[in-house]
């Protein structure tokens, strides 16, 4: 409900109007209400028009007269019979008002009083009497007259109860409305307590909430005083829970700020309490972050930055949330090891040394370490390469990081890349946000209290691309030798030196990296590592290191060569030796768990020991099928963990020479089987074949161990070689294995993973190995010690191919074709 408000021709305030020795005019009584109700209403009436407000039956208002045609009408209605009929206006700003600017419903009006005020208005008290609805106008001028008729009131009701529990519960809301409206007078409860005529109540009220014109129009033109009720009771409800609502979050907001001004309080008592007591107070914390500014070894933009910075905190309330944030920034700047180095170690030998020490093998990596530090030594500075160590899992790219930090001297800090997805991890977030925090790069530069340490992006071939950005971009400055001597980080703002960090990326998949950021980069493939490498690194890295963890020594268990070789052959299929470290570590429990519970065990190992601790041999040794059927051909593989040997089978039988393919296999090699059989189909008689066999028959190639995906160009030789002895039914020469691309005017390519590749021939006992001539200098590279026993034939074309791997004799039980 609302306030009684003075307005032009509408707006109502009983302010000014009446003072204490004024004469109150009485509320609407039943007995007045009956003497209205007989009275009848003229035929024609002039019209007096209110812009924000509507006049209700029985409601008293004060209404203030602007225009001159308002106040010749109520001039010449005070001295007739005081009766006026009152419209509401359809908007406010139409300062004429005719027929279609104003409602049609309206309330017949008694003029009871005529005032004068001091500013030369005259104010008007005027009292509802029926209502009416305008029929037609009869005068526009100097006023609105109108031919009006009566809108009589629906006043029976059907059921009397629930018209009772209606006016009970309006007047119930009214006096809560009352109560919680800071603005109205607590006299106002009285007046609606005395109210006995319920059609009055509704009409009071109704004039009195804190509704608009629209709304107030709706209630009037209801004829039917229950629907009036009800209305008036929803509107007054929502009235109800506005206030209440608003009062609550004046209530929140006003115990927010006396909280926030005890809190001020409180502090500078305090403060003063802490210079009374000699502690430490803001202005000592500011003096003593510039006295450790003068020691850093910045340049001149970030010691203007820092001083600039510095200013502004002490212009700032040390209360404001923003305090906190700029000296965080500030206490960043000064723990940052600007231009603080550590000295490099130039004693190569030893450098060598600690590198063999920790890692077996990897002679290309320490080689270019160890270059690294030559150039170094000869140089005293240069720009830090960024190494990027490439290969399967296990095979010691992340370890080696803390080996090359040993050897050069330098802090060790490993940043992990593995599904990160947002730029800001590597940027950091402008501190203009709440919790805002400098990038990974930065913070670890930090922690290592250097500018130059050995930096580990582990797994950089994982980096993910989210909405927040694409962090593999925002590493292209990190990495650029170029960009990197100002790395800039959002939250520092400034430039900081990373030309200094030797960074060593590691990756399992190079093709996962994106071009940009791996053409920054040196790769060096890290292989994986043979079975007699993986022995060497058992005994003599594995077993110690698990008998320390386990509280054991060499005198509680000893394992032979044999042994080791039996566990890596029969239990772990693996590039790396993490698989081969577990497998140690099974071994070397079991030992522990018997010291412990008092068992007898054998503490030098036996191969019956061994499957007794893990059990039966789980993978046996990649296995050479013999060559007694056309069609099988034994293939070169490589795959994530280690080189492998392929299966390649092919049968045909009678139907009009399609192609099937199964086993799992990707697109490439659906292409290679293809290429292979239109390369035999276009040369047929020259493999000694006739061509309606291949009209005639239709072809299966086939590759074992379905459940495994399989793809790659590696496989073409191997298809070519399986096809031409399935329609020769030549046999294919005995412990011999291939690898090659092809091509369909018969040129065989090279291939990539030799060396793995070389290692399963070897496990599976091959002899002869078919390879591109151009896969020759990959030989060259491997160790003399692995090749031993192998036999290679390099070739250039299909042809020759077909002449080294096929014999001249014919399977058993050969098929006899066309």
């Amino acid at each position: 409900m609302s306030k009684s408000k003075i307005l032009h021709l509408d707006n109502l305030s009983l302010q000014d109007v009446f003072n204490e020795d004024s004469e109150l005019i009485p509320l609407l009584t039943p007995e007045d209400e009956e003497l209205i109700n007989k009275e009848s209403i003229p035929e024609e009436l002039p019209i007096l028009s209110l812009r924000n407000t509507v006049l209700f039956p029985g409601v008293v208002i004060p209404i203030t007269a602007g225009r001159d045609k308002s106040i010749q009408l109520i001039k010449d209605a005070n001295k007739g019979d005081k009766v006026v009929g009152v419209v509401a206006q359809k908007n406010s700003e139409v300062e004429d008002p005719g027929l279609d600017d104003i409602y049609q419903t309206g309330v017949v009006a008694q003029i009871l009083r005529v005032l004068k005020m001091p500013d030369g208005n005259t104010t008007v008290i005027i009292q509802g009497k029926k209502r009416f609805k305008i029929e037609e106008i009869t005068q526009e001028q100097p006023y609105l007259k109108a031919k009006v008729k009566e809108a009589v009131d629906e006043r029976e009701i059907d059921n009397q109860k629930e018209f009772d529990a209606i006016i009970d519960s309006i007047k119930d809301l009214a006096l809560e409305v009352i109560k919680e409206n800071p603005m109205l007078p607590s006299e106002a409860s009285f007046a609606i307590k005395n109210i006995q005529s319920s059609s009055f109540l509704v009409n009071f009220i109704s004039s009195n909430m804190e509704l608009n014109v629209v709304q107030k129009q709706v209630l009037l033109e209801k004829d039917n005083l229950k629907e009036r009720a009800l209305l008036t009771l929803k509107n007054l409800d929502k009235e109800l829970q506005k206030l209440q609502l608003r009062n609550d979050i004046q209530s929140k907001t006003r115990s927010d700020l006396d909280k926030q001004q005890r809190e001020y309080y409180l502090n500078q008592q305090l403060k003063t309490i802490q210079d009374e007591l000699g502690g430490v107070s803001h202005e000592q914390e500011l003096d003593e972050m510039r006295s450790k500014s003068k020691s850093k070894k910045w340049n001149k933009e970030v010691g203007d930055t820092f001083e600039k910075e510095l200013s502004r905190l002490k212009r700032m309330n040390p209360q404001m949330a923003e305090y906190g944030v700029q000296r965080n920034y500030l206490e960043l700047m000064l723990e940052l090891p600007w231009g603080k180095y550590s000295k490099d170690k130039f004693d190569l030998k030893k450098a060598q040394k600690i590198l063999d020490r920790d890692h077996f093998g990897l002679e290309k990596v320490k080689e270019r370490i160890i270059e690294h530090l030559a150039v170094l030594k000869l140089r005293g500075d240069m720009k830090s390469p960024i190494i990027c160590l490439y290969g399967p899992p296990g095979v010691g790219k992340t370890s080696l990081g803390k080996s090359v930090a040993e050897a050069l001297g330098r802090k060790y800090v490993r940043m992990s890349l593995g599904g990160l997805r947002d730029e800001a991890e590597i940027r950091g977030h402008r501190k203009t946000y709440i919790g805002a925090m400098p990038g990974r790069l930065i913070q670890n530069i930090k922690k290592a209290g250097t500018s130059n340490p050995v930096f580990v992006l582990d797994e950089i071939d994982k980096l993910s691309q989210s909405h927040q950005g694409d962090p593999s971009s925002a590493m292209l400055e990190v990495l650029d030798p170029e960009q990197n001597t100002a790395f800039y980080d959002n939250y520092l703002e400034v430039g900081y030196d990373l030309s200094k960090v030797l960074f060593i990326a590691t990756a399992n998949n190079i093709n996962q990296i994106p071009w940009a950021l791996r053409d920054r980069m040196e790769i060096i493939n890290v292989t994986g590592y043979t079975i007699e490498e993986k022995v060497e690194i058992a005994k003599k890295y594995l077993f110690p290191k698990q008998l320390k963890e386990h509280g054991l020594s060499k005198e509680h268990l000893t394992v032979g060569k044999k042994q080791i070789e039996k566990i890596v052959e029969g239990y772990t299929r693996e590039s790396g030796v993490r698989g081969l470290e577990k497998q140690v570590a099974k071994v070397v429990r079991f030992a522990a768990k018997s010291i412990a519970m008092e068992e007898e065990y054998n503490v030098i190992l036996t191969n019956e020991d061994i499957e007794t601790i893990l059990g039966p041999a789980r993978l046996e040794r990649d296995k050479y099928e013999n060559n007694d059927v056309a069609g099988v051909v034994t293939g070169l593989a490589w795959t994530s963990v280690g080189g492998d040997i392929l299966f390649i089978e092919s049968i045909i039988s009678k139907g009009k020479g399609n192609l099937s393919i199964t086993g799992n296999l990707g697109t490439v090699m659906k292409e290679s089987s293809t290429i292979a059989m239109k390369y035999i189909k276009s040369n047929a008689e020259e493999f000694g074949i006739n061509p309606e066999v291949l009209d005639k028959y239709d072809v299966h190639i086939h590759v074992p161990e379905g459940a495994t995906p399989k793809d790659g160009p590696s496989a073409g030789i191997t298809m070519l070689t399986s096809l031409v002895s399935v329609f020769t039914q030549r046999k294919v020469k005995n412990k011999l294995a291939m690898t090659g691309e092809i091509t369909l005017r018969g040129k065989v390519l090279p291939v990539g993973g030799i060396k793995e590749k070389i290692l399963a021939a070897k496990r599976a006992n091959i002899k002869e190995i078919i390879l591109c001539a151009d896969n020759k200098r990959d030989i060259e590279e491997i160790k003399e010690s692995y090749l031993k026993g192998l036999t290679f034939h390099y070739v250039n074309d299909m042809s020759e191919v077909i002449e080294i791997a096929l014999t001249k004799q014919k399977v058993k039980n050969a098929k006899k074709l066309l």
